[in-house]
């Protein structure tokens, strides 16, 4: 079956479209845009009209790559920026209108068990129990289990959340990085409260903050999601790839090879996320997996 999957989260839109046919998953076609819908929700409490725009317009985009696909079944589901905005029925009458399904604003315990499915299908599950971490924009979520999800909690410590509440100055002050990490610190310790971060025999990292640490770590001279995928990154590379996206400036993070442009203003943010959470845990490692939330949604076509 061909089935298309859309993850909107607070800074990017992801499309998966793949072939699924029991075991066998054959990815057709796999697209980001950087639309910023989270723009301001922190403060607000409110989708920016230019957020919106911006974020329809790459539905409209990802519409037609679907009908000219002939998928047979759409999942559109989206995260925390949409759980908290008050006025999401004007992004969700949106994408209504476009892809003629409703989309579903999932909880954080939705999100964690799909990113947990998506995340250690290419993984040796004699190397459970597992860790996933899901650094998005918004949140970050902490998922623990075997085969299955057996412990989770979102906390909101994503990369835009986490840059717009302190980095005001680029390259961040030395107290507004400190500032950030004691607001990060105290977010693992709510996440580690429900989940047992210290007991897992591989954490694993998924998203666009994990994966450009990774690239990082990795001195990728461009973006390979197939280098990247299953790299095994240091918890010493990624504190030294925290603390070189903290000091540098916006030009400097824009003329990495591997850096996407939308990711430059929110890199350093989430990477001290990572970094943070790899000193609680006490993990020497993590397993960065390209595979995460959108494959997990498209599993679920199928299952479904």
């Amino acid at each position: 079956m061909r089935v298309a999957a859309i993850d909107c989260g607070t800074n990017s839109i992801r499309l998966l479209i793949a072939d699924i046919d029991g075991s066998s998953f054959r990815e057709v076609v796999r697209d980001m845009e950087i639309v910023r819908l989270g723009q301001g929700v922190d403060q607000t409490g409110q989708f920016h009209p230019d957020a919106i725009a911006r974020t329809l317009s790459a539905v409209d985009k990802f519409a037609a790559e679907i009908a000219k696909r002939g998928v047979e079944k759409i999942r559109f589901c989206a995260t925390s920026a949409t759980r908290d905005a008050t006025n999401r029925h004007l992004f969700v009458d949106g994408v209504r209108e476009r892809l003629g399904i409703e989309p579903e604003v999932i909880s954080g315990d939705e999100e964690a068990a799909l990113s947990f499915a998506g995340a250690i299908q290419d993984l040796d599950p004699s190397n459970s129990p597992f860790l996933v971490i899901d650094i998005g924009g918004g949140s970050t979520e902490f998922v623990f289990g075997t085969s299955s999800v057996e412990a989770a909690r979102s906390v909101n410590i994503g990369c835009v959340r986490m840059s717009e509440r302190h980095f005001a100055n680029d390259p961040a002050t030395a107290a507004q990085v400190e500032l950030a990490r004691t607001d990060i610190q105290a977010a693992i310790v709510q996440a580690a409260a429900e989940v047992p971060i210290t007991h897992a025999k591989t954490l694993v990292a998924v998203a666009g903050t994990a994966t450009t640490v990774a690239a990082a770590a990795l001195d990728l001279s461009e973006y390979d999601r197939y280098a990247i995928h299953l790299a095994r990154i240091s918890a010493t590379q990624v504190h030294e790839a925290s603390a070189m996206f903290l000091t540098s400036n916006r030009e400097q993070r824009l003329a990495l090879g591997y850096m996407h442009p939308g990711r430059v203003d929110v890199i350093a943010a989430g990477a001290l996320v990572l970094s943070e959470i790899m000193k609680a845990t006490g993990a020497t490692e993590f397993v960065a997996s390209e595979s995460d939330i959108l494959d997990g949604m498209a599993r679920s076509l199928v299952k479904g």
